[in-house]
């Protein structure tokens, strides 16, 4: 891991994508191919059970400073405290919520979580390890 740099203060100007949770190895953090039975780390050659594959935050954002504009992502666990919950259990969530709701569709679900998520950040301002 690179250690921090320099401390920046900026406002969260938009969301960058929707996908905020990735199968991630433990190993080296790449993200996974998944198929329906397995999973495989192109970057380290890891390989196990699809259910035993762990899930991380990664968020994409657009921040500003009172200068400039930068495109950022966040990884990881210190996502946790916003989400009120860790990658893993959301990820488990939404997949329980699409079982129970008969929901073939993932769309409704990607949704509520990216309007969550524009809610919690989006005009806020954060300081950013860079």
């Amino acid at each position: 891991m690179n250690s921090v740099q320099g401390l920046l203060a900026a406002s969260v100007i938009s969301i960058q994508n929707s996908c905020f949770i990735y199968p991630a190895c433990q190993n080296c953090f790449s993200r996974l191919i998944l198929n329906s039975s397995r999973f495989h780390c192109l970057k380290c050659g890891c390989t196990g059970e699809a259910k035993d594959a762990s899930y991380r935050y990664r968020l994409s954002l657009k921040i500003a400073d009172t200068n400039d504009l930068f495109d950022i992502t966040v990884f990881g666990s210190c996502l946790d405290p916003f989400f009120g919950i860790t990658a893993e259990n959301l990820q488990r969530y939404i997949q329980d919520f699409n079982q129970l709701s008969g929901e073939t569709n993932t769309e409704l679900s990607t949704r509520a979580l990216v309007r969550a998520v524009e809610t919690c950040f989006i005009g806020k301002r954060f300081i950013f390890g860079v």
